[in-house]
């Protein structure tokens, strides 16, 4: 699990509630659901309509990765099992690494591979997988967007749930002994749409962006292995050159 995610909430979301404390504020005071409901709500139905389905339900199943740990293990090991083929393509020759194409776990490896192995032109390779890499890094901004358009909603619906609270307090004026509390619980609903925004969905999706780009960086690597291997660099020349794009490289 990331902890700067987990850290950074707690800090923000935490660090304004002691403030509140401190100021002499209640909790309570800023606990209201029927706010809450409106800037949810609101916000996540102006996403859906600026958004299509799909992206929409992909934006919200790519969360969880804001919260997983960013581990280069896969892209090491990706290179490892590249620099084997290139040993074996060294040893013996490109057509030797079919066997191995089975057994690997990653789908645009094989692909990358298997394309070598039948020998295709390294321009048209490298235009197909770089149009392949650009559809998909297109399709992940895109889920990830769901979010950022969250963020830049959610401080509107929360004026609109202020105002709409501001409505009822006035169209009951005659008890001039709720007019305060009544003010101050509209006003809630504006806190949550810039607490929302701020502290939650621009950061997810900002957080969402960095994971594409390390996803992407991953595929160019896996690319540049194979086109490597397959315009007989060395094994370690071929290291040398994936290395650069681990953010780790020892």
């Amino acid at each position: 699990m990331d902890v700067t995610t987990i850290i950074g909430l707690i800090i923000g979301i935490g660090g304004i509630l002691l403030g509140n404390i401190l100021e002499g504020g209640h909790l309570g005071s800023l606990f209201q659901f029927a706010a809450l409901v409106i800037v949810l709500s609101g916000t996540f139905g102006a996403v859906l309509v600026s958004s299509k389905k799909k992206d929409f339900l992909l934006g919200l199943r790519m969360a969880k990765t804001a919260f997983k740990k960013n581990d280069e293990r896969q892209a090491k090991a990706l290179m490892a099992e590249i620099l084997e083929c290139a040993k074996i393509a060294r040893k013996e020759s490109i057509l030797a690494i079919e066997g191995r194409i089975p057994s690997m776990k990653d789908e645009f490896l094989q692909s990358a591979m298997r394309t070598i192995v039948d020998g295709v032109d390294p321009q048209v390779a490298r235009q197909l997988f770089e149009k392949h890499i650009e559809v998909q890094e297109d399709k992940l901004l895109s889920a990830a967007k769901v979010w950022t358009d969250a963020g830049g909603y959610a401080p509107t619906i929360g004026i609109i749930g202020a105002v709409l609270g501001l409505i009822h307090v006035m169209g009951n004026l005659t008890d001039t002994s709720k007019l305060g509390a009544g003010i101050a619980v509209a006003f809630v609903a504006t806190i949550y749409g810039v607490a929302f925004s701020n502290l939650i969905f621009l950061p997810m999706g900002n957080k969402l962006k960095r994971r594409i780009a390390d996803e992407i960086r991953v595929r160019e690597m896996v690319l540049e292995g194979a086109l490597s291997i397959q315009a007989g660099l060395s094994p370690a020349l071929i290291d040398i050159k994936l290395r650069s794009f681990l953010e780790d490289p020892q």
